[in-house]
């Protein structure tokens, strides 16, 4: 502290959402019946001295010491909650819980990483771009953001608070994949998660796959 300035580092700015996401703990959880698995329990995350709030969608029982059959899931107020068509969310979201609910037991993460970690504001701000002709890539790296901001070790952390290891992960992303395996989690199966396009989120599911190697 200088001239009554709190000075901070680059280097402490750029460690945060690492030091957050080795910081969390395990809060509170409570069973909440859901629409296509009514055995299901939410497990809140957060940093011990507050911050950033994750959940964890528990459905069934899952055994530790076998893979279990999960799904990170990035919050998307737009398509989750009411229903946007620019993107394909809101189906992952309900689809994977359908999902998971069939298969009996499994493990949705609802991570709070709005916009692949740009946040809703900056999201908006790329859709107004979207909109002039810029594909999603183009416009988070015209505001001054990578493809994709977001980082997998607030879900490893999770997983590892949970007692789990390993899983049969739910995602057309390999970037997900390799991210969760770098952190020691050992993803021994893809398993593919893919609903059809429409008129409007077409060119930005193109996109993913054409430009961010997404299986799709």
């Amino acid at each position: 502290r200088q001239h009554d300035l709190l000075r901070v580092g680059a280097d402490a700015i750029l460690d945060y959402d690492m030091a957050a996401a080795n910081a969390l703990v395990q809060v509170t959880g409570a069973r909440v019946p859901l629409a296509g698995a009514e055995n299901a329990r939410l497990i809140a995350f957060r940093p011990a001295d507050g911050g950033i709030e994750h959940l964890a969608i528990v459905i069934g029982d899952p055994k530790r010491g076998t893979p279990v059959l999960a799904r990170l899931h990035s919050e998307c107020f737009t398509g989750d909650l009411i229903g946007s068509l620019k993107c394909d969310c809101g189906e992952q979201l309900r689809g994977a819980i359908a999902q998971i609910g069939e298969a009996g037991s499994g493990i949705l993460l609802y991570l709070a990483q709005e916009g692949r970690g740009i946040g809703l504001i900056n999201k908006l701000r790329a859709y107004g771009l979207q909109d002039q002709g810029f594909d999603t890539n183009e416009a988070n790296e015209r505001l001054g953001f990578e493809v994709d901001e977001r980082v997998f070790l607030p879900a490893a952390r999770m997983l590892a608070l949970l007692g789990f290891s390993q899983v049969r992960l739910m995602t057309n992303n390999p970037d997900k994949v390799a991210g969760l395996e770098r952190l020691g989690i050992d993803v021994v199966e893809r398993v593919p998660h893919k609903f059809p396009s429409n008129e409007h989120n077409r060119f930005y599911l193109s996109t993913k796959r054409d430009k961010s190697g997404h299986l799709l």
